[in-house]
């Protein structure tokens, strides 16, 4: 308890606009939140996919693999869907990576969905605590001003330091979503560069005679 009060003390201190800091941090934390799970659930979802398909594709079973890309809901079967779909109507490997590529186009923006969100509200932070500084300087100077010569010194430093209150709590919001931001766009980048390369994975089995249209056993 004696450690939360210096808190609330520093939050109720710092007037105003440390209510809006407060909402932007936990509408940022929620968007980190759920895009990390979103993110990691894609990413096992993905690799359990591909283990699934290679080795159907490696073992020319062409239909099984279509089917079970059909049945998944997962990223990396969609796009697979895509190619094998194509592969099925004789397309070459650069068709069928064209095929895979229309697929990552519908894919990739969900991957990246609200991410740029975090940088946005973290820059909003930064700048509402700067303005609830100068606002509260404005306001302490004006006081200041009518105050007895004598307390002047000591009234300005304490309004000065509320005042700066504002400025380090927009810092300290500003600064977890601006990591945020870094490692949810890293794990994004990590997810389409794996799917980038199983399209030319696929197509290079179906150019090398790898995915032969057998039926299905």
């Amino acid at each position: 308890m004696e450690t939360l009060y210096p808190i609330v003390r520093f939050f109720q201190s710092g007037g105003v606009f440390m209510y809006p800091i407060l909402l932007i941090f936990a509408i940022g934390l929620a968007i980190a939140i759920e895009r990390y799970v979103y993110l990691t659930i894609v990413r096992v979802r993905n690799r359990g996919v591909w283990k699934r398909v290679l080795p159907l594709l490696e073992g020319g079973m062409y239909d099984n693999a279509r089917e079970f890309t059909i049945r998944s809901d997962a990223a990396m079967s969609k796009i697979l869907g895509y190619g094998l779909s194509r592969a099925k109507q004789q397309g070459s490997g650069d068709e069928v990576q064209m095929a895979m590529e229309e697929g990552l186009l519908e894919v990739v923006p969900r991957l990246e969905k609200r991410t740029h969100y975090l940088a946005t509200l973290a820059n909003i932070a930064t700048l509402l605590g700067l303005l609830g500084t100068i606002i509260g300087l404005t306001e302490a100077f004006s006081a200041v001003s009518a105050a007895d010569p004598a307390d002047k010194a000591n009234l300005l430093s304490a309004s000065i330091s509320v005042a700066m209150n504002t400025t380090a709590f927009g810092l300290i919001v500003a600064i977890p979503l601006l990591l945020a931001h870094a490692v949810m766009q890293t794990k994004a980048s990590e997810l389409v560069d794996a799917l980038e390369m199983t399209t030319v994975r696929l197509s290079n089995l179906i150019s090398t005679g790898a995915v032969a249209d057998k039926e299905t056993p």
